[in-house]
């Protein structure tokens, strides 16, 4: 074939290997040149398993020749160094976790294995998943392939940049308050934070037991649905993991959406918005129109406090998980990272436990207040401003850094709270020529009816066909 393969999406890889007009081989040499090839200049791998992987690509292209089937059966991806297995060292972005290999593996990774998954490497990551910016002071920060000065989003940083750079098919990211729609909305791609408990967190590294959320990042809103009909499901290792069916989420994409109803914020989340943004969150409103959806004003409650809320929850958490090495190795620590746990360890124990405790009744209130009888989806903002510049997020800057980082997470960290399932889906460029993207907020469990919706308006559009010039380029 003369056409460039890691330029397929994960569907279009699959229906070639699954016809015959590619191998396994050839997809992974694909995907190794152009990390060869770009990512010098965005910094996504930590590392690459360059004569492993192929050797598991020759084996997938055997097992296929000899009648094995799979779903994801040869195919490339790549996931945030933050997932066990079992021997192998997971740095989770940080230098204290670099000597430690693995005594489990995660659950996530054995789905992927049992779909007939390869893996090209480790992606990097924010330091510990703290950071929704991709800097990190331990193994370099990773560049927006758009424009190499901005941020790609985090923490799923590396996951984010990879699959925009068309360096793999598909990645595993976590999200506790932003972490895999920020990074999908910044370099514009596709990315989905489930229902909590929906996908087992086992053998992950945690942030924040009572906010993450594991989930995929794709090119395509199909492509994430292959990977959800793999990794959801309940498990038995993890306690939080829920014990639901696991709908057809592909077929799920064919079956139609007129007649839904979508929530369109009147304030509150719709306060905040530069005006290229709203501009192109109302395009994006008109093509689902246009896909037979009805638009409903609703007044969402005001994500401040949910803010709030969720955000003691995380900081709680995090001091109490990294507790015994912020008295050992402080030093080990980058300084905002450091300063962000220490942070928690200051915080009330009164203030924990009414987040934990209000979060049942304000869950169960916003859902009746938001949704109501007449609303099946809400369409809300991912970033309320432009892809801002890594020196602009730089902890180590003056000015007003803290507030500039603070409001990347201000749309997606309340939906953590909720454990309602989000899905970031690009619809537009900002006139620095960054991606711009709108999230689809369900029910909990609702995830099909996301995925059928985010399909549905990337059939009527092209914005997840677009390429980073590095990639357009060669």
């Amino acid at each position: 074939m003369g056409q460039d393969l890691s330029r397929l999406s994960l569907f279009g890889a699959r229906q070639g290997l699954e016809s015959g007009r590619v191998t396994s081989r050839q997809l992974t040499e694909a995907c190794l040149e152009a990390i060869e090839c770009r990512d010098g200049r965005v910094n996504s791998f930590l590392t690459v398993e360059y004569q492993a992987v192929l050797r598991a690509a020759d084996e997938a292209d055997q097992a296929r020749k000899a009648g094995k089937r799979a779903p994801l059966l040869g195919i490339p991806l790549a996931h945030k160094d933050m997932y066990y297995r079992q021997g192998r060292v997971s740095t989770c972005g940080s230098i204290i976790m670099a000597d430690q290999p693995a005594t489990t593996t995660a659950t996530v990774l054995e789905r992927l294995d049992q779909a007939g998954a390869l893996e090209l490497g480790a992606l990097n990551m924010s330091e510990f998943a703290a950071g929704p910016t991709g800097h990190n002071a331990h193994y370099g920060d990773v560049h927006n392939p758009w424009h190499t000065e901005h941020i790609p989003g985090g923490s799923s940083s590396g996951p984010g940049a990879a699959v925009a750079a068309r360096l793999c098919y598909g990645s595993l990211g976590s999200d506790t308050g932003a972490s895999i729609r920020v990074p999908a909305a910044c370099c514009g791609v596709v990315g989905l934070k489930p229902t909590y408990g929906r996908i087992s967190r086992y053998g992950a590294m945690p942030r924040s037991w009572s906010n993450d959320c594991m989930g995929p990042l794709a090119r395509t809103v199909m492509d994430c649905a292959q990977l959800m009909q793999v990794l959801a499901g309940r498990d038995t290792r993890d306690s939080s993991s829920l014990d639901a069916p696991v709908p057809d989420y592909l077929a799920a994409l064919e079956q139609g959406v007129k007649g839904l109803r979508i929530g369109v914020p009147t304030r509150h989340f719709a306060e905040g918005v530069d005006d290229e943004i709203a501009e192109a969150l109302t395009h994006s409103r008109q093509i689902l129109e246009q896909a037979g959806c009805r638009l409903i004003d609703v007044d969402v409650p005001d994500p401040k406090l949910l803010y709030d809320l969720g955000e003691t929850l995380s900081k709680g958490e995090a001091s109490t998980i990294h507790r015994r090495w912020l008295q050992q190795r402080p030093q080990d620590y980058s300084d905002h990272v450091r300063t962000r746990l220490e942070a928690g360890q200051a915080l009330p124990a009164t203030r924990y436990l009414e987040a934990l405790s209000l979060r049942g009744e304000v869950v169960r209130n916003f859902i009746a207040d938001a949704f109501k009888a007449t609303v099946d989806v809400l369409h809300l903002p991912v970033l309320g401003r432009p892809v801002p510049t890594l020196a602009e997020t730089d902890f180590h800057s003056s000015g007003t850094v803290g507030e500039t980082v603070s409001a990347i997470t201000r749309f997606t960290r309340p939906i953590n709270y909720l454990g309602l399932p989000a899905l970031s889906v690009p619809c537009g460029f900002s006139q620095g020529g960054l991606p711009i993207a709108f999230q689809l907020v369900g029910r909990p469990l609702d995830e099909d009816r996301l995925l059928a919706l985010g399909h549905a308006y990337q059939q009527l559009t092209e914005w997840h066909r677009m390429e980073p010039e590095m990639v357009a380029s060669g």
